[in-house]
């Protein structure tokens, strides 16, 4: 059975080119193109795994991730932060609010399914 994943971008090209690399390693892909629209369909259906952008306009990342962490059905459902961000203390922020990982933008496709399966174990 493939693994749910949601992602979360504002940027259609990035979510073109992450459900494209996802789905082509056999997952299924749903996507968001904000934070706030991210939290719903999270809270509607099950997702085995979150990959979300950190800047994006109604609701950031962050923000989402914290809100999901609250919820009793996603509480331990992993995140990994896709983002041109780098920072030190975001990345602290990030891990503080339940995030399970971080991949810099521009990312390699291969790298984002090795994480991925990594991070889902398969």
């Amino acid at each position: 059975m493939s693994a749910n994943i949601l992602t979360v971008d504002d940027s259609a090209s990035i979510r073109l080119t992450t459900k494209v690399t996802l789905s082509n390693a056999g997952y299924s892909v749903t996507e968001a193109a904000d934070g706030a629209e991210g939290l719903a369909t999270a809270k509607g259906g099950r997702f085995d795994l979150i990959v979300t952008d950190l800047n994006m306009p109604v609701m950031d990342g962050l923000t989402m991730i914290e809100e999901l962490r609250k919820l009793p059905g996603q509480a331990g459902v992993p995140i990994i932060f896709l983002t041109t961000e780098s920072d030190a203390d975001l990345k602290a922020r990030a891990k503080a609010a339940g995030a399970t990982g971080w991949l810099t933008k521009p990312f390699d496709p291969e790298h984002l399914v090795k994480i991925v399966k990594k991070v889902l174990g398969r």
